[in-house]
């Protein structure tokens, strides 16, 4: 079962468009959004919610469509996640709780001291006191309070220490072995992907350039570095795309079956970050 189900998605607006987004979730998986600053996440997040409503096309989550005759329903199995808290700063974690469970029908009060514990927020400090590590902290614990099945996260992880960043990576491997459960969060962080993920969909001017499992994608793809002469040996047909330097060129090609390296060539298996920087900035060949 999918809990995500994203089908030909448009969006209009006068100087941006999102077109043709489809894309799926399937439950007891991670998968990462990605892509440039203005590429589209989370106009896309937002009309997963209805808080954007599409031009075109349709979102199902938990195989029901997302209208507002089922809206209540559905969020009700969604916990939230924005870059910036949407609490009040004045308010502390225990005020908090007042507001949200009376929001959601399943809010677990216990669940939630515990999360607090873990993660060790007062309930008595206002949310202007905490660091910005602190605040995330506290809204993923306000997001898993209410037992959802599905977290949308935007950029939660942006601008935290790695330490941070590990503790939350760590809770959401937990919420998944859940296998009803799953998790989507866009992030710059393209190593956090690489630790968590279980697929990766990649936005590039509105549009999905892909969406695969990460697994595959890694195998798929590789780093060809060389001399430009040298690059020339190589069959067009694998060659993705290119950075050209001054004295050398990168190359993200496929079909390594296909590719006959020789000295002084190097290859090696394509990150995620690299695999986003070849096709926001690289060339074709020809």
């Amino acid at each position: 079962m999918n809990n995500i189900d994203v089908s030909h998605l448009y969006k209009f607006y006068p100087d941006f468009s999102l077109q043709d987004v489809s894309f799926a979730l399937p439950a007891g998986s991670i998968m990462g959004l990605i892509g440039e600053n203005g590429a589209g996440k989370t106009t896309t997040l937002k009309m997963l919610l209805n808080i954007v409503k599409p031009d075109q096309g349709e979102v199902r989550l938990f195989d029901l469509p997302m209208v507002p005759a089922y809206e209540r329903q559905l969020k009700e199995q969604i916990g939230i996640v924005w870059e910036d808290s949407f609490f009040y700063q004045g308010m502390n974690a225990k005020q908090v709780q007042t507001v949200l469970k009376n929001v959601y029908w399943q809010w677990d009060s216990a669940l939630y001291q515990e999360l607090l514990d873990r993660f060790s927020i007062s309930p008595a400090q206002t949310l202007n006191e905490y660091s910005r590590g602190m605040r995330m902290k506290l809204m993923i614990a306000a997001a898993l309070a209410h037992h959802p099945k599905l977290l949308i996260l935007d950029e939660a992880t942006s601008g935290l220490d790695p330490i941070v960043r590990n503790e939350i990576l760590d809770l959401f491997l937990e919420f998944i072995q859940q296998e009803e459960n799953s998790i989507l969060f866009s992030s710059h962080i393209t190593g956090d992907l690489d630790k968590a993920a279980d697929y990766i969909t990649y936005l590039h001017n509105g549009r999905v350039l892909f969406s695969e499992e990460k697994d595959k994608l890694h195998e798929q793809y590789a780093v060809l570095r060389c001399g430009k002469d040298a690059l020339k040996t190589i069959d067009p047909q694998c060659i993705v795309r290119v950075l050209f330097h001054e004295y050398h060129c990168e190359a993200l090609v496929t079909h390594r079956e296909k590719l006959h390296i020789k000295e002084p060539m190097s290859l090696e298996p394509a990150t995620t970050e690299q695999i986003m920087l070849f096709f926001t900035k690289g060339e074709s060949f020809k």
